[in-house]
């Protein structure tokens, strides 16, 4: 879809001449001279405007037979997903197709995702054309082509590899789509890669550079990862994080490194074996994930700073530290029930250490996160903790491990299992922007420290019950909802990060 409002036009233009990184992947600029489309902070010699137009994806410029720059890479580019947080079954169908549902030898249908989404295959195309002007099936071609660009760019892959990695199925077919669609060959792009380096075609480390939009308060991040770090599955220094991982049956390990100049984090990742790089696009997903490199901080904060009333202060650049997996938040929340960070920490070691099986991964010994069904035979008796507990973390992962794709709301089916558990998990699991945990007894007292001159002139001779002061608190939190959405988990994490 192409950009044409002129006030937006205007702020593309002064970006796209500053080289603001702050706009980053939120539009590219196609020189109709040169017949190429670029990220706003090409390098490059800035073109004339008149022989520039502005697209809002990547793929609307591709469509109009521009193909892309080989100096900024727009396969680089943070992913910009304007209709997060306000259109929760797109959110779901993106983080699929991202995932490899519709590539690779396992691709299921069109009318199957839409199936499984619970809608029409005519209504799932209809929302792709309002949101991003193609169908699923070309947004899910078009993010391979870019994934495999990306690696043709950035390591030093076969080019057979590459292929299978971005969900292929064959080199030839892999061929004819990246010519068709980029009016390019992946040897042209391999030979811009000027890197004396070769990778054995068993080969399974690499390194990536993934990119976001400024600001990035990696000190925020990288403290709240230490404070929660399980050892052995995780490790942490001043500017890296890393840690092992499952996915899709595959094992192995990343560490990001955080580049502040370069807006970036240098990705090293290493898998269990060279078969397991056909999951590769699905676990790159995932780690933009858990650091939330795809977010618009200016956007959010400029709506944080509108609740001056109820957060006084905005500690900038504070972003979503996920968590790997559903499962992993899920127990996570059930051990932090009720106890400090400290000691929901000490369980969770414990729990890691009892069930979560130690492998060598390129001479690095790591230890995985235990399996639902692991936990759903354990006694558990390493956990000192109410039974209680104990029995609801065995009944949810014996349900996750019957029913592996339920939603979570399933979960409240489950006793012991409430609404703060699952709000935990879609904020940390799934990363999902609009989760604001007003229940949760740290987002209550920051909030009631910064509500106290309002309640002390609602209540001032206070005579109020607890219960008046309870639905007074209520109400506000509803009211600073409406206001935040829907970027409600920033707000979460603000108030967390000021107690």
């Amino acid at each position: 879809m192409n950009c044409d409002n002129r006030s937006t036009t205007e702020s593309f233009r002064r970006a796209r001449l500053s080289r603001d990184p702050r706009f980053d992947g939120l539009f590219f600029v196609g020189v109709l001279s040169t017949g190429i489309y670029c990220r706003p902070i090409c390098p490059a010699v800035a073109a004339k405007e008149a022989n520039v137009r502005y697209f809002d994806s990547a793929l609307a410029a591709a469509n109009e037979g521009l193909r892309p720059c080989l100096r900024c890479r727009p396969d680089s580019a943070p992913q910009s997903n304007p209709w997060i947080g306000t259109q929760t079954t797109m959110n779901r169908a993106v983080t699929l197709i991202n995932n490899g549902i519709l590539s690779g030898p396992e691709a299921i249908s069109i009318a199957a995702l839409a199936d499984k989404l619970g809608i029409s295959s005519r209504y799932l195309r209809a929302l792709f054309h309002q949101h991003i002007g193609a169908s699923p099936k070309q947004y899910a071609l078009y993010q391979q082509l870019m994934f495999a660009k990306q690696l043709l760019h950035q390591t030093a892959m076969p080019i057979t590899d590459v292929a299978f990695a971005a969900g292929f199925n064959s080199v030839r077919r892999f061929n004819e789509v990246f010519l068709q669609q980029l009016q390019l060959t992946p040897s042209a792009i391999r030979k811009s890669h000027h890197s004396s380096e070769t990778l054995p075609a068993d080969s399974t480390s690499l390194n990536l550079r993934l990119f976001y939009r400024p600001p990035f308060n990696w000190r925020h991040q990288c403290e709240f990862y230490r404070r929660r770090a399980v050892n052995g599955m995780e490790w942490i220094g001043e500017d890296h994080y890393g840690r092992s991982f499952q996915l899709n049956g595959v094992t192995g390990y990343f560490e990001a490194t955080h580049c502040e100049d370069s807006c970036s984090f240098n990705v090293k990742i290493v898998m269990s074996s060279a078969s397991a790089l056909t999951h590769l696009h699905a676990v790159v997903t995932n780690i933009r994930r858990m650091l939330d490199l795809d977010a618009d901080l200016n956007e959010v904060e400029s709506r944080l700073a509108d609740l001056n009333d109820y957060l006084p202060e905005i500690d900038g650049g504070i972003r979503i530290p996920g968590v790997w997996s559903l499962f992993e938040a899920a127990c996570r929340a059930v051990l932090g029930q009720q106890v400090s960070v400290a000691q929901s920490v000490t369980l969770l070691q414990a729990l890691v250490e009892h069930y979560g099986e130690i492998v060598m991964i390129e001479a690095r010994q790591v230890r995985l996160f235990p399996t639902a069904e692991s936990i759903a035979l354990a006694s558990l008796d390493c956990l000192n903790m109410p039974g209680a507990r104990k029995n609801a973390l065995r009944a949810l992962a014996l349900f996750i491990s019957h029913h592996p794709h339920a939603s979570v709301d399933d979960w409240l089916s489950i006793k012991g299992i409430g609404p703060w558990t699952v709000d935990y998990v879609r904020l940390r699991g799934l990363s999902l922007p609009n989760i604001f945990l007003a229940s949760d007894l740290v987002v209550k007292n920051q909030l009631l420290a910064n509500l106290s001159a309002a309640v002390n002139a609602k209540y001032p001779d206070e005579s109020a019950t607890k219960n008046e002061k309870q639905q007074y608190y209520l109400a506000q939190c509803e009211h600073i909802y409406t206001q935040i959405s829907p970027w409600g988990s920033y707000l979460t994490f603000q108030l967390w990060s000021q107690q």
